[in-house]
């Protein structure tokens, strides 16, 4: 069975840091790309990064580029969400998401069939 199990989410205050992380099991990232989302409350699902292990193509959306870094541990099969200088407006569900697309500005736009169960993020004061 093709699963995805996150972990890292919490509380922090802003500026903070937190590292989210994806593991998978049933399948390996080898040819995988993979994406990470998010979702505040009341707002749509957006997704804010994504990578590619075949070719490493790396995409950021504006809003957390040059804070977050998406990085891999293949031995791990886990991909991680590096997030530093967090901010207010970071709060929200992040998950995790994989299938066989490309890593572009538009990635969101794919179909894609694997999720992970989501983790919490909330950046307060």
């Amino acid at each position: 069975q093709l699963q995805l199990v996150e972990s890292g989410g919490g509380l922090v205050q802003p500026g903070g840091s937190l590292r989210l992380s994806c593991t998978a099991s049933g399948f390996t990232f080898d040819y995988y790309s993979i994406g990470w989302f998010r979702q505040a409350p009341g707002k749509e699902r957006e997704g804010i990064s994504c990578f590619t292990n075949t070719d490493g193509s790396t995409y950021y959306t504006d809003s957390v580029k040059g804070r977050f870094t998406i990085s891999i541990d293949n031995a791990k099969n886990t991909v991680y969400l590096q997030m530093n200088n967090l901010k207010p407006e970071d709060t929200a569900v992040y998950y995790c998401a994989s299938d066989l697309f490309y890593c572009t500005s538009r990635f969101s736009d794919y179909r894609i069939d694997y999720w992970g169960q989501g983790t919490q993020v909330t950046v307060s004061s």
